[in-house]
């Protein structure tokens, strides 16, 4: 087993947490059986510890999700510090990747790696040891133990791989929700790549690889549209419509229009335009 997959509707069960700080370099991890899961994360030093089938080197900034084993026990001095935390699941996942496919509901953790931004797991280990030695709530202990799992999900690697793909769907639709709102803006590439804090050109590579069309092109058809509607259900000047989709004159506007259409705005409406009224 190389990561530990769980629903993330599962309860966590929080057992016990802490700190241990070694007492010196000649300390070695006790040898036991590990009756539950056991996190640990090093923030100074290098842990050495090991289960039946595999020697682990833990360095600061890494951590060991260690699943329940027959023989937890270290197999070389060490000074080191590390914080831990035993949990339990109340049904275990243990699955391989094979064994389903990517849930942005489940919780996935490999079991060993390097955290990109280890101070934000070290801020939720300090506060469920202080929330668990404050209140001795086993709502709360379990909460924050949740939340410490999906935080080092998130900063995976196995997580950012598999949620690109629903992320960036999502992103995409966000990116057409706001285009269409602004469609009545002289909008630009530049101002909505600026808006969700992304480089213009990454952007619209990505948009068009979701999509199937170039930012700059859908933000021409969202224009348009409105433009199409507006021509075929109303009787306004076509300098009005041309203002009302962000164009400071109709000759450009025409011009954007043909290019979309084939057809000249006046041509469309000739076209399309044809009205009928129904009376109940």
């Amino acid at each position: 087993m190389t990561k530990l997959i769980f629903s993330s509707k599962e309860q966590v069960i929080h057992h016990l947490c802490g700190k241990f700080r070694a007492p010196g370099e000649n300390w070695v991890h006790i040898t036991r059986n590990l009756t539950d899961f056991e996190l640990m994360l090093v923030t100074d030093g290098v842990l050495y510890i090991a289960d039946e089938k595999k020697e682990y080197v833990v360095h600061e900034g890494e951590y060991l999700l260690m699943p329940p084993t027959l023989f937890q026990h270290g197999y070389k001095n060490g000074n080191c510090s590390f914080y831990w935390l035993h949990f339990s699941i109340d049904r275990d996942y243990l699955l391989t990747e094979e064994d389903t496919p990517f849930d942005p509901g489940n919780i996935y953790l490999p079991l060993t790696g390097a955290l990109p931004s280890c101070e934000r797991v070290i801020i939720l280990m300090k506060q469920l040891q202080d929330s668990d030695k404050r209140y001795h709530n086993g709502a709360l202990n379990n909460s924050l133990s949740s939340a410490i799992l999906n935080e080092i999900c998130c900063q995976s690697d196995i997580y950012r791989k598999y949620s690109e793909g629903y992320q960036n769907s999502q992103l995409c639709s966000d990116i057409t929700d706001f285009i269409r709102y602004h469609s009545y803006e002289n909008l630009t590439v530049a101002q909505v790549a600026d808006y969700f804090s992304y480089n213009p050109k990454y952007l619209s590579s990505l948009f068009r690889k979701q999509a199937g069309i170039s930012l700059k092109q859908y933000i021409l058809q969202a224009k348009m549209d409105i433009a199409k509607a507006e021509l075929t259900d109303s009787d306004h000047p076509i300098s009005q419509i041309a203002y009302h989709v962000g164009y400071g004159d109709a000759h450009n506007f025409t011009n954007a229009f043909k290019k979309v259409t084939g057809f000249s705005p006046t041509e469309y409406r000739r076209s399309y335009g044809k009205h009928s009224v129904n009376f109940e």
